[in-house]
Parts: C-alpha cells; structure tokens; sequence
C-alpha cells in the first residue's frame, strides 16, 4: 500500500515538473499540433502567415482599421502573448505604449521579434527633430518588408526546425509575390506626371512611400497620431495645396478624418476646392473579406486610390 502512495506521489510530482517546463518561456505545441505565434497589427500578421502557413496559429492583437501609436494591450492581451511560443511585433515605437510589455517578455526569455530591428539602419528614415528615432512605418518601402520577411523566416526556423525547408520556400514565394507587387506599384505611379505625385494625408505614416516610388508626402500630424495639428500647420499646408494646385488629399482608415476635413475647409477658405480622394490603409490592412485584408491587397488599393485620384 505504502509502495502504490510512494508510487502515486512521483507521478505527481513528475505531472507538476512537466508542466512546468512546457509554460512561460518554453517552445510548445498547441493542441492543434501547431506553434502559437501572437502578432501586433494585422500587417506584420499577414507577414508570419505567408511565410508559417500551415505550421503555426497567428492571432494578431489588432485588428483592422486600429491604431497602433495609440493601442494599450489589455489584460488578455498580455495573456496571450505570455502564454503565446512566440511573440512578433513592428517596433521602431510603433507600438508605442506597449514598451514595457515587450520588455517584460524578453526577461522571461520569450522568443520574440522586433521586425524594425531586422532592417539596415542605412535604410531606415530618421527622424531631424528626434536624432536616433526612426519612422516605423518600415512596410510601405517594399523593399523593406522583404528584409522583414527573411528575419520573420529565420525566427520560424529557431521555433520549428523540423519545417525549415518549408518555410524557405514560403519564403521564395512570398518574395516573388513582392517582387510583382513593386512592378505593380511602379506601372500605376508612371500614369501621373511627376508634378502631381504629391500625397497629402493626415500623419507622417507615407514617408518610405514616398522616398521609394518617388511621390512628395506632406502629413498634416507628426508621426504620432495622438499629437494635434496646430492651426499654423493647417494654415501652411493649406497654402501650398494652393500654390500648388494639388487636386486630392487623404484620409486614413486608422485616424480620425476630422484633421483632413478642416484641412479642405481652409483650402476652400481661400478659393480653392481641394477633394478628398479617398481613405488610404496606413496602419493596418484592410477588413477581412475585402482586397485590401493582406498586405499586397492593401498597397494595391493604396495605390490605386492614390493615382486615380491625382490624375
């Protein structure tokens, strides 16, 4: 009897020291025999499914439509990525208030990765007035988010080495995906004469944008969106909307149009009619369902958008 209590006792105890193993920190399977990776933003989501695909679960944190300067995780949000084999996220302070959770994360030796990091700090655009700083928003220069899809793949390849040469050709794929979605970015910029490449929207968020395909960006707002517009920058974007004759401007579908709206009130003060063009994807993909729910689909519809409305 004291053997079969003995006996009951270790096992126990080895059921206790297994669990533990496989929890916070550890790599392990969930229950559909796949690893669990959380992401931040629907893009940098789009991003892990194209190169994981059937190897692994993605919940991204954000959804559509959602920005990403403002977003506070939730108590289930840290959940889900203490709990998550591995945790992916933009960086560059994009996610600005999440900080400290990323840091917690890291001292708990949680697999994680800051794609901003993955890019040659010679690609990355400073910001003047932060010396140091760098603009976040890395997926709007294509060539860009190939660098982040070949960091994304070898940290696929830490978590599961046993499918290493299928997330390779994933990885193939995928770039030859981008490859294509740059050649259409390309033809649709060439239908617009170079003095009507001007974007005019409501943050700096199209800078690689505009330094890849060659367009001028004016952002009403800083790089944050929780900073306001001063009536002085309304004022002077307003002024070189009309000495420029600049036919559209634009909205985004993760910050509120009321800046864009004032801005076209005050070109119209002056005797001028400016349009709202449309409502570009600057954050986040689109919704699912539509087009624009993957990255390629969204800067296709941005760019559309873009030369349809300037022409």
């Amino acid at each position: 009897m004291k053997k079969k209590s003995l006996l009951l006792v270790s096992l126990l105890i080895l059921g206790l020291l297994v669990t533990s193993c496989g929890s916070d920190g550890d790599k392990d399977l969930s229950d559909s025999g796949k690893y669990n990776v959380v992401t931040t933003t629907t893009l940098v989501g789009d991003l892990v499914k194209n190169i994981g695909q059937d190897h692994i679960n993605v919940k991204s944190l954000m959804g559509p439509g959602v920005d990403p300067h403002m977003y506070n995780a939730s108590a289930g949000d840290v959940s889900l990525m203490h709990e998550a084999d591995m945790v992916i996220y933009n960086g560059l302070n994009l996610e600005g208030k999440m900080g400290e959770v990323f840091e917690n994360l890291r001292n708990r030796d949680k697999l994680i990765l800051a794609i901003g990091n993955e890019i040659d700090k010679a690609e990355l655009l400073e910001w003047p007035e932060y010396p140091g700083n760098y603009d976040p928003h890395i997926w709007f220069d294509v060539e860009n988010w190939k660098t982040a899809a070949l960091g994304v793949t070898e940290v696929l390849k830490e978590l599961d080495p046993e499918n290493s040469e299928d997330f390779d050709r994933n990885l193939e794929a995928h770039l030859a995906e981008l490859d294509e979605l740059i050649q259409y970015i390309e033809d649709r910029k060439e239908e617009l004469p170079e003095e009507k490449r001007v974007l005019v929207t409501a943050h700096d968020a199209f800078n690689y944008f505009g330094n890849a395909y060659g367009f001028k960006v004016k952002g009403l707002q800083g790089i944050n969106t929780s900073t306001e517009a001063a009536t002085s920058d309304v004022r002077n974007l307003a002024n070189y909307i009309v000495e420029n004759e600049i036919k559209a401007i634009f909205i985004e579908s993760s910050v509120p149009r009321k800046s864009i709206e004032a801005l076209q009130e005050a070109v119209k003060a002056q005797g001028f009619h400016v349009e709202i063009g449309g409502e570009l994807y600057s954050d986040s993909t689109g919704d699912v369902g539509t087009p624009a729910e993957t990255y390629i689909g969204t800067f296709k519809e941005n760019i559309d958008t873009i030369v349809d409305a300037l022409k």
